[in-house]
């Protein structure tokens, strides 16, 4: 290295990649930051020059000196090949500049610590990594140690498996090209070993998430479901909860998607092709993505589909891999799933794609339906997918009231809203909605059945009003 080569590092000051001390007498906290750069994006560590200046004081260099600089290095485990640069000072030809340059981290490979203490880079900040991290990227260098995934299922064992689930699993996986035919006739213990599913012979976490056919101590195997009323959560049409293994909960987002989106139909030749109004192959993906890499050790957090006016949320507990940000996920990246057994064995039944596709697969969905693409979010540890949609009950509370207006009040008008979105709403959730008496709500379908807006269906302990079409 140059002097000129290194002017040109320093020349825009401290930063992420950048530390500047004056001596090597900040050595010690020089290694703090040594030890961040190992952790985070690399960088150059550069005695010998004032930090805020950027003058070029430089140091004498001896035999002391570069052995106390080997022994601070020897303190980083695992064990570094520094690259340490000494550069002349023109003006001061008795001083050198220390320059040390660090590798960046790479994902899956050992964290770094500096005497047992981990640390990494925030913008130009040395800061002691959050326990949480540094357990994360534990569980990506061993695995079988630490992934929930591979741990022992809690009571769990291979007679409280779905069979039929994991047999048609099996038979996707030969269908789609992923999997020998010879897993047809093969025994579930033996698919369920060369599938990674078992520890030490019995189901391990991600063979109950998979296929367990009980969800007793695991709260995480829980999905939220609500369609909310308007644009926020002040009040909702439908709340529900599902539980079960990872093909019930993706069977249950699903139904819910086709319960409360608007479904459209063309005819192309003599067929009708049906189209959910925002992709159902987008949703799906975005749901199996969300069950898939979700962080299931957060035991208490659930997944979650919230439905409402102008949107739909899927949010799943998590943080995206180090590579991968709400603003890249849309271009071309390399999978880093968080549940590496859980996500081979839905690529291998040919539920999930490799190759970090998910995205674009789900963005291409959205383009052939000409609507637009979702946008991916971070907020309070979950990460979130949101589908724009068109403000489905101003149109309809615009059809409904057309002509009523003097006649029905605006709880009336949005009751008839309500019911046309779902007729199996109760007196008492439209009570709960509209914060009133049940009898005020049954007052108010007394008015609109009179004025011929709504009928009732069935017998009173099992019907349900319908609005009427001419309304």
């Amino acid at each position: 290295m140059t002097f000129d080569d290194l002017l040109n590092i320093i020349k825009n000051g401290e930063s992420r990649t950048l530390e500047l001390k004056k001596t090597t007498s900040e050595l010690k906290d020089g290694m703090h930051t040594a030890c961040a750069f190992l952790n985070t994006d690399g960088g150059w560590l550069i005695f010998g020059i004032t930090p805020v200046s950027n003058k070029t004081i430089g140091q004498q260099v001896n035999d002391s000196t570069q052995r106390e600089i080997s022994q601070a290095l020897s303190a980083i485990y695992p064990q570094i090949d520094a690259h340490i640069e000494y550069v002349d000072i023109p003006a001061n030809t008795n001083n050198k500049i220390i320059a040390m340059h660090f590798d960046g981290w790479v994902w899956g490979k050992n964290t770094y610590t500096y005497h047992g203490c981990p640390y990494y880079r925030v913008e130009s900040t040395t800061k002691e990594m959050p326990r949480e991290m540094f357990e994360e990227r534990l569980k990506a260098v061993k695995p079988q140690f630490f992934a929930w995934e591979r741990q022992k299922a809690d009571n769990i064992r291979i007679e409280q498996l779905n069979e039929s689930r994991i047999r048609g699993a099996v038979r996707l996986g030969v269908e789609g090209g992923r999997m020998y035919p010879s897993a047809n006739t093969e025994s579930i213990d033996s698919i369920l070993s060369k599938l990674d599913l078992l520890t030490d012979g019995v189901p391990n976490n991600a063979a109950a998430m998979l296929f367990s056919t009980t969800v007793s101590g695991y709260p995480q195997f829980q999905m939220r479901m609500a369609r909310f009323y308007g644009n926020d959560k002040n009040s909702f049409i439908d709340n529900q909860r599902a539980e079960g293994n990872f093909f019930d909960l993706l069977d249950a987002g699903m139904s819910f998607f086709f319960k409360h989106l608007s479904l459209s139909g063309i005819i192309k030749g003599f067929v009708r092709e049906e189209h959910l109004e925002i992709p159902a192959e987008a949703l799906r993906e975005a749901l199996i993505n969300a069950l898939c890499h979700r962080q299931y050790e957060k035991y208490n957090l659930t997944i979650g589909i919230a439905i409402y006016d102008d949107r739909v949320e899927i949010e799943s507990p998590g943080i995206f891999p180090p590579q991968v940000t709400a603003e890249n996920i849309k271009q071309n990246h390399i999978s880093y799933p968080y549940n590496p057994t859980i996500a081979s064995v839905l690529f291998k039944t040919t539920f999930l794609e490799s190759w970090g596709s998910g995205a674009k697969r789900i963005m291409d969905a959205c383009k052939r339906q000409n609507i637009p693409e979702p946008i991916w979010s971070v907020n309070g540890g979950f990460i979130l997918v949101t589908f724009p949609r068109k403000n489905v009950t101003k149109n309809v509370t615009k059809n409904v009231t057309k002509n009523v207006t003097k006649k029905l009040s605006e709880r009336q008008s949005k009751i008839l809203v309500l019911l046309q979105q779902n007729n199996e709403n109760t007196t008492t959730t439209l009570a709960q909605i509209f914060g009133v008496t049940r009898r005020t709500i049954l007052r108010d379908l007394k008015e609109l059945q009179n004025l011929s807006k709504i009928t009732f269906i069935g017998t009173p302990s099992g019907g349900h009003w319908e609005v009427l079409q001419d309304t």
